[in-house]
């Protein structure tokens, strides 16, 4: 089970694309009973649109994520 409060574990979607070590993009999470924007860091880039998971948390608005393609994993 996930704390309301964290975005780990949960899903969203890149706004902004990622650019891999280069730097970060954007990532709209459904989280605390609303939707919220965070950095998202990744290793390889990724582009606008792609689904992806929190795997982590870097702090209050940043998290690192991976493409994802599976169902949500948080009900």
């Amino acid at each position: 089970m996930h704390s309301d409060l964290s975005p780990a574990g949960r899903t969203g979607v890149l706004l902004v694309g990622t650019r891999g070590q280069r730097g970060p993009g954007e990532v709209l999470i459904r989280i605390r009973g609303g939707s919220e924007t965070f950095l998202a860091w990744s290793d390889a880039e990724l582009p606008k649109g792609t689904t992806v998971l929190v795997v982590e948390a870097r702090g209050r608005r940043a998290v690192d994520v991976v493409a994802w393609d599976a169902p949500d994993p948080v009900s």
